[in-house]
């Protein structure tokens, strides 16, 4: 019963407290209502310190802001689906004419869904490249109620290259931002279809970025309480969510590029995952260039197209 009150006074604090955050940013409150936001926050702090932070913690990790489909793709396209287990992962596959090169699958972002992949589609089908971009499990109009950073996103994607029939041996590129990035770097470490990957603003590990991005409030035994929770929750082991660890299997060429600027995952996530990668490598840090905006950002795409015509095109037309 304490929980049950607890818990919904957490709630409305959280509303209360997001409401007058956003009237700050917008500058329209004043004295008294600066005063009133600093009682919520004191009020959640007490609260985070007691016994709801490992279920709110759970909570933020394991469910994403889940972002509806607005729109379709502007070029032909057909619906495609896939199942693992219980989950089904709806997305796109837009297909290129003749010649054809071979496939590119991008992978989204937290909170994103498959229509961030729409830009990618248009510089890479008229190049001859199919592209699938689909919703990953707890994202857009896929199923599944947990987000676990490649743990089993990693077998997501070996069942949609069963879906399309790729073999070994093919032009199979992985192009992921963000958890995205992670899926791409862990899914190639065992999936030997894949041929290429490029990484864009990828954290290391789970554990590292949690942390990272937590509120200053909450404490270090707090993040611990939350992962284990979230693991039990989520059937998955967070220690196994790891590109760095995923680096030392990847046989493959990697692109590493990452924002100067990004303040929500550093460019030392991508160090260290160069650090432990033995296969082909390359590090782009790109100058001015933040989390959520690098492939909107010229210097991101200078670096990938060179990149592509050496490790892609190059050894395809030999």
């Amino acid at each position: 019963m304490l929980q049950t009150r607890s818990t919904g006074a957490l709630n409305g604090m959280r509303s209360e407290l997001t409401s007058y955050t956003k009237a700050l940013a917008r500058g329209r409150t004043g004295g008294a209502a600066t005063s009133r936001l600093a009682i919520v926050a004191g009020a959640l702090i007490v609260l985070f310190s007691s016994c709801l932070p490992a279920d709110w913690g759970a909570r933020a990790i394991l469910h994403p802001l889940r972002r509806p489909i607005s729109k379709s793709p502007d070029l032909p396209y057909e619906d495609i689906s896939f199942i693992n287990n219980s989950v089904r992962l709806r997305g796109w596959l837009l297909r290129a004419g003749a010649p054809h090169h071979g496939l590119i699958v991008y992978l989204h972002g937290i909170a994103d869904n498959r229509q961030s992949g729409l830009g990618i589609a248009r510089r890479f089908v008229p190049r001859g490249y199919d592209v699938l971009i689909y919703d990953g499990r707890a994202h857009g109009a896929s199923t599944g109620q947990h987000c676990t950073y490649g743990y089993h996103e990693k077998r997501d994607l070996s069942l949609a290259l069963d879906r399309l029939g790729s073999e070994r041996g093919s032009t199979v590129v992985l192009i992921g931002h963000s958890l995205g990035a992670a899926v791409a770097l862990q899914a190639a470490a065992v999936e030997p279809r894949v041929s290429h990957v490029i990484a864009v603003s990828s954290f290391s590990d789970l554990d590292s970025i949690v942390r990272d991005r937590a509120p200053w409030f909450v404490t270090s035994q707090d993040v611990t309480a939350a992962m284990a929770l979230a693991s039990r929750r989520g059937d998955f082991i967070p220690a196994e969510a790891s590109p760095r660890r995923s680096a030392t299997m990847i046989r493959v060429p990697v692109l590493l590029v990452h924002g100067e600027c990004d303040r929500e995952t550093t460019a030392d996530h991508s160090r260290r995952i160069f650090d432990s990668l033995s296969s082909p490598k390359e590090l782009v840090i790109v100058p001015g260039a933040d989390h959520d905006h690098i492939l909107s950002h010229d210097g991101a795409w200078t670096a990938i197209d060179e990149w592509w015509r050496r490790h892609v095109v190059r050894p395809h037309s030999r």
